[in-house]
This record gives C-alpha cells, structure tokens and sequence, in this order.
C-alpha cells in the first residue's frame, strides 16, 4: 500500500522545530479470548515498540487471555463495559452505559467488571474503564472514582483533564475503520488529514495538548488495508516527536 505521508511528516517536522512533544497511546477494543488477530497485534506491537491498551470485554474474558497476556508487558489490559450490550432504547444511540439505564443496575456492573478483571489479571490490570461505543452518562463519572477506576477513555479531545475527581481522561482520537460504510479502511488521505488537524489544533491551544494522542483499532475485525496502514502509521508516529503513554505507569 503506498501512502502520502508528507503532510503528517510536515507536521511532525514543526512539532520538532519548535520544540514540542506529543504524548500518543494505543487502545485497541473487544478483547474476549487470544486469537490469530490478537496474536498480530501483538507481534506488531513488539516490533514497533508501541504498547496496547487491550480493552477487555469482562463478562466474557476468559483465563486463556489473561494467560496470553501475562509476561506480554506491551499488552496492558483495561475494562471495556460489562458485557458490550445495548441498553439505550432503539431511537437512541447506542450505549451500556448510558442515561437512561437505572443507575443502580450501571453502577453494579461497573463493580462487576473491575471485580472480576482483577480476578483474571490481577495487579497488571491497569483500571482504565472503555465504555463501549465510546458512551458513558455524566452522572455516573463520580462513582468511577468510588469503586476504583482512575481513568475513562472514549473518543475525540477531551473537554476536562478529570470529568470528576480522581478520574482521568484519556481518550481516543483517530480511528482508521469505515464503521458506517464498507467496515474496511477510511482513505488514507484522510486518515491523514485528520491526524495533521488534531496537531495543529494542539499546537494553535484549540485543545488540550496533554492529552495523549490515541489511535483507536479493533483487531477482530480488521483486513490487509487496516492492518497495514496501522503498521505505517505507528512507524511515522514512531518518528516523533513523541512521548509513548501507559496507564499502568501513569
């Protein structure tokens, strides 16, 4: 696959020029068992120096996957919902997590989901909460914090470095799946395009420029384009200026 990418390395050249750095993290969702995808990522990862934040789906994790990722220390494990299901009613966006779930029935499979991670990952579960689809009610930030969590990520630049106390977020921002068209990968050009606006955004003070950078993939579902253009785009990300972000040593 052969990509332009001038316009990023343009880019990244006026981060080096003027002296700044860019935190960047790799989260990767919908992690239940090891799979050939899994195993991938994995070797990608390695190779490249890039850790995953491996999103772990709770309900349905299994040991084998904790086992795969034990003594894998570019694989960091978080919690992704309870059970990836939909709660929201059908005119509404999806989410588990969202307004109009009884808060009680949220806040206890908030409790279920870290409980029964720590169980399978024990001390190298880094207590990020993933809301699936990336959706989470304000009201429930609060009761993150009180049950354990220390960081939520979802998608585009956050608006509060903690939406409540004790609470980090960390989230997502480029994601290279065409989920409401063809499910392969957006164009490159504006993969790239996008990448370069959220820079200057964090260059010209439009955003929080602390923030890590994250790239968003889901491994179970990618095909030969999304997978190398992630290789490619890591590369040139690799190319800096770039600080590489671990909640586990946040």
């Amino acid at each position: 696959m052969r990509i332009d990418w001038a316009p990023l390395r343009q880019e990244l050249a006026i981060w080096r020029e003027q002296g700044l750095i860019l935190p960047f993290w790799w989260r990767d969702d919908d992690a239940i068992h090891p799979t050939a995808h899994l195993d991938r990522m994995h070797e990608m990862s390695k190779a490249l120096g890039v850790p995953v934040h491996l999103a772990v789906i709770p309900k349905t994790a299994t040991p084998e996957l904790a086992a795969f990722v034990d003594g894998r220390q570019n694989l960091i494990p978080v919690i992704h919902g309870w059970a990836h299901e939909n709660h929201a009613p059908p005119e509404a966006k999806k989410a588990e997590f969202g307004a109009t779930r009884r808060p009680e029935d949220a806040r206890a499979d908030l409790q279920n989901a870290l409980t029964r991670l720590q169980g399978l990952f024990g001390a190298r579960l880094a207590p990020m909460f993933v809301p699936p689809w990336n959706r989470i009610a304000p009201d429930l930030m609060p009761d993150l914090a009180a049950i354990g969590y220390t960081a939520i990520s979802t998608y585009t630049p956050r608006k509060a470095v903690e939406p409540a106390p004790g609470v980090v977020q960390i989230n997502t921002h480029i994601d290279p799946i065409f989920w409401r068209g063809t499910r392969g990968l957006v164009a490159p050009e504006t993969l790239i395009a996008q990448t370069v606006q959220l820079l200057q955004d964090r260059r010209n003070g439009n955003t929080d420029a602390a923030e890590p950078l994250g790239y968003l993939t889901h491994h179970l579902v990618h095909d030969a384009d999304i997978w190398e253009f992630t290789r490619q785009f890591l590369s040139e990300m690799q190319s800096g200026p770039i600080t590489l972000y671990r909640h586990d040593q946040a």
